[in-house]
């Protein structure tokens, strides 16, 4: 909008309400990540932009009715699956949820409003997977109700967690500490928990010279042989890194088979002496380990998956990395570079963020790549390229114009930035009833509601 004159851009959301990850994935307690809200803030505000919400392109309205409005389509729709582990007793036992979706949860993301996880079961829990992600889950579950009655997190969620009788939390990984792919500052929010200690690493897995490491390697191995503020034996609650242990089966209660009350691992060692190499490989020992839990989350990644009519408009999707085939720029692929010919690109057809690159980064890196796609189709209007429908000579399409009055005829109630605006007073309202920010609505027809 800033590059080219007179450019519209018409942003269709699923959900009612705007922001996306920095809405419904951010943790609550971290409140200043969420100020990227204040710029899409300031480019919704535009007369050339307009917020459609409450609108699953591909389900609502076809992908093929929409791309003939417009001269250029951006997806960037992220990544709304996640990974599974496929071993034994995962879709059996009762206690086994994915991070995401408890995330999500307590978030207030409507999808997962009623999950209802039962952390009164006992007091272990397993996480499999050492992202931040794990570490925002394992930090909920160890930490203070208190601590997050003035945060966003829905009152459901304060609930529920005020209920719980998780006392030991284990994030376990298949490799070691150099290649897990956690943060320092998650690391030290959680060293730094009130009345919560942790566990001791085994030295052996780490350099036996930390200063020769480069900085953030360095700095992460000094603060995980530090450990926390509390002594163990003070505390009422404690985490652990597990590492070098490979996930193989849930395992039910001998007394009630249908509940989660333990799983088996199969060791793992470095195949070479370079335990800080962050590609460091490991292969499987032959020993197992058995570690108890009541509750388990995996949080192994996460993965697009294509929009109904992608096919259709040869419109490419690698479902085995769940992404658009793309060049770095965000342009998509019609064919792959061969010998017979240069990689050839979609007029007009781009995407960013996940599922561009996959469920990497964080949310100031996927920002940065935001800004490269919009760059890829600056320079492609600049150069008079063709793009979607025609090229830059022709007329310009008029997209949302023609939609609305598509949608109208088939009912579909969407919601516009000034009906967002009017959702946010109302949540902040019943927030303030609270003492925090604002009480989410878990509900779309609530939400809806809200705009009568």
């Amino acid at each position: 909008m800033s590059r080219i004159e007179n450019a519209i851009v018409d942003m269709y959301e699923k959900l009612p309400v705007p922001y996306g990850l920095v809405r419904f994935g951010v943790a609550p307690d971290h409140p200043e990540v969420k100020n990227c809200q204040e710029k899409f803030t300031e480019v919704a505000s535009s007369p050339r932009f307009n917020f459609i919400g409450n609108l699953d392109i591909g389900k609502d309205l076809p992908l093929a009715s929409v791309i003939p409005h417009y001269n250029a389509v951006l997806f960037a729709y992220g990544a709304s699956q996640d990974r599974r582990l496929g071993i034994p007793g995962e879709g059996q036992l009762e206690g086994i949820y994915s991070a995401r979706g408890f995330v999500a949860w307590y978030n207030g993301l409507p999808e997962y409003a009623h999950l209802s996880p039962k952390l009164d079961l006992g007091e272990e829990a397993i996480i499999i997977g050492q992202g931040n992600v794990a570490l925002d889950v394992a930090r909920i579950l160890l930490s203070d109700v208190d601590r997050l009655r003035k945060t966003d997190i829905t009152e459901r969620a304060l609930a529920t967690l005020s209920k719980s009788k998780v006392k030991r939390v284990r994030i376990v990984g298949r490799r070691g500490p150099m290649q897990a792919s956690f943060t320092i500052k998650e690391v030290r929010e959680l060293m730094t928990l009130e009345d919560v200690a942790f566990e001791t690493i085994d030295g052996s897995l780490f350099s036996s010279d930390p200063t020769k490491l480069p900085r953030v390697q360095k700095r992460l191995t000094q603060l995980l042989l530090k450990g926390s503020t509390t002594a163990s034996s003070s505390a009422q609650k404690s985490w652990s890194l597990d590492f070098l242990q490979s996930p193989t089966s849930f395992v039910g209660s001998p007394q009630d088979s249908g509940k989660l009350t333990a799983m088996e691992f199969s060791k793992t060692a470095f195949q070479t002496q370079d335990h800080a190499n962050p590609k460091a490989k490991v292969q499987r020992t032959g020993e197992t380990s058995t570690m108890p839990a009541s509750l388990a989350f995996r949080s192994i990644g996460y993965k697009s998956e294509a929009l109904p009519g992608m096919k259709q408009l040869g419109i490419p999707f690698d479902d085995s990395t769940g992404t658009i085939p793309n060049a770095s720029n965000g342009r998509i692929i019609a064919s792959s570079l061969t010998e017979e010919g240069p990689v050839t690109y979609i007029p007009g057809m781009y995407c960013t963020g996940w599922v561009k690159n996959g469920p990497t980064g964080v949310i100031a890196t996927t920002m940065d790549d935001a800004f490269a796609s919009a760059e890829a189709i600056v320079e492609d209007w600049e150069a008079g390229l063709s793009l979607a429908n025609g090229d830059v000579t022709g007329p310009s399409k008029r997209g949302w114009d023609i939609l609305a009055a598509d949608l109208k005829i088939r009912s579909r109630q969407t919601v516009s930035w000034e009906g967002w605006r009017r959702i946010d007073a109302e949540e902040r309202r019943r927030g303030q009833l609270r003492g925090k920010e604002r009480e989410k609505i878990t509900s779309i027809p609530e939400m809806l509601d809200v705009l009568h």
